[in-house]
């Protein structure tokens, strides 16, 4: 969605603006980096998230990563320490991550939506739409080779598709030409551990495309 339709779209369901991105969007506000796009986040007040919020989990690691993995939406964890991933679901990326050969500095990680859901619930369509303007600028201004969607929001974000996740997962898609891989959630993961043995099938598809798109491999 780009950012003048989405400010339509908030009007059309007569939300307030946030001072901070109108009238345009975050793209012509910020400086043109991530650091200043993360500044404008902080202000943000398009959706009712921010009313409860403690802070605004814009996302961290390498801002020029190959590999970038996006979930639904912060937790209580991050919401109290601004960082994404970082409870148990957090612990389990953080392993995934290096069983791929990877540290977490060397890859992005970022929510569809940046402050927190009440009681951890999935993001509404509302919040995702009015959170997406900030995700596509944090997408293309990272320029990743490969994106991994965590659980059926970011999945169904992303691949624009209502099917449920055990249909999305493993199957390669494309988010404005950047190949997707949806897998299943980590917190989904640890309350089903047989799912992980089917997130490695689909990480190690991901690492090969990473290797076959690497500028060494060209």
């Amino acid at each position: 969605m780009r950012p003048r339709d989405l400010a339509r779209y908030l009007e059309d369901q007569g939300w307030r603006r946030s001072p901070a991105l109108a009238p345009s969007g975050p793209s012509e506000v910020s400086d043109g980096s991530l650091a200043a796009l993360a500044r404008t986040a902080q202000g943000c007040t398009l959706c009712r998230l921010h009313e409860k919020r403690q802070t605004v989990v814009f996302g961290e690691g390498d801002p020029h990563a190959a590999l970038m993995f996006i979930g639904e939406g912060p937790g209580a964890e991050e919401d109290r320490t601004g960082r994404p991933f970082v409870g148990q679901a957090g612990r389990l990326l953080d392993e995934m991550i290096f069983a791929m050969g990877f540290e977490r500095r060397e890859v992005y990680i970022a929510n569809v939506v940046k402050c927190r859901p009440p009681g951890n619930r999935d993001p509404r369509e509302d919040e995702v739409a009015a959170c997406s303007a900030f995700l596509d600028r944090q997408i293309e201004l990272i320029a990743p080779r490969v994106i991994v969607a965590l659980g059926k929001p970011a999945a169904r974000r992303l691949t624009g598709s209502n099917k449920p996740m055990g249909a999305l997962r493993g199957h390669w898609a494309s988010y404005r030409g950047t190949p997707l891989m949806p897998i299943f959630h980590p917190a989904y993961m640890l309350r089903t551990p047989k799912a992980k043995s089917e997130a490695w099938k689909d990480l190690k598809q991901v690492m090969r495309r990473l290797k076959k798109d690497s500028p060494l491999n060209s």
